[in-house]
């Protein structure tokens, strides 16, 4: 069992935009609200009319939690890592990881910005750390 997500033909935007550094959003034309994660529909008003487009990459931690074991791969060999949701400045919440931050200056609101891992299988993965800093493969 491996941590790959799976890319489909509905996906492909979403993981090909992250492999090029850049944050992909659904929003919804017939209810103007975006939403995250990625679906052909809208959980606002069930329409079909959605459509990608890019976010900031900003937001603020909502919740977290530090991972001090974890059996699957590739988690393990991660451990402890930092699981958390945050807000994401359009407004959806999204579930990630918060790296590069010491555990100890993890806040509640605390700023963010998205940064990309690329996996030992090639996909790049959203995941957050505090303004100006880079991700660790």
């Amino acid at each position: 069992m491996t941590a790959t997500p799976d890319i489909d033909a509905f996906t492909r935007p979403y993981w090909d935009a992250a492999a090029e550094g850049r944050l992909l959003l659904r929003r919804c034309r017939a209810c103007a609200r975006p939403h995250h994660y990625p679906r052909e529909f809208c959980p606002h008003c069930w329409s079909e009319d959605v459509d990608w487009e890019p976010a900031s990459g900003r937001a603020t931690l909502y919740t977290w939690s530090v991972v001090h074991r974890n059996d699957l791969p590739p988690f393990g060999e991660r451990v402890p890592y930092v699981a958390a949701v945050v807000d994401l400045a359009e407004g959806p919440r999204m579930m990630t990881q918060v790296v590069d931050v010491p555990e100890d200056d993890l806040r509640a609101d605390m700023a963010l910005e998205v940064v990309f891992r690329t996996g030992d299988d090639g996909v790049a993965v959203p995941v957050f750390t505090a303004p100006g800093r880079t991700a660790d493969a």
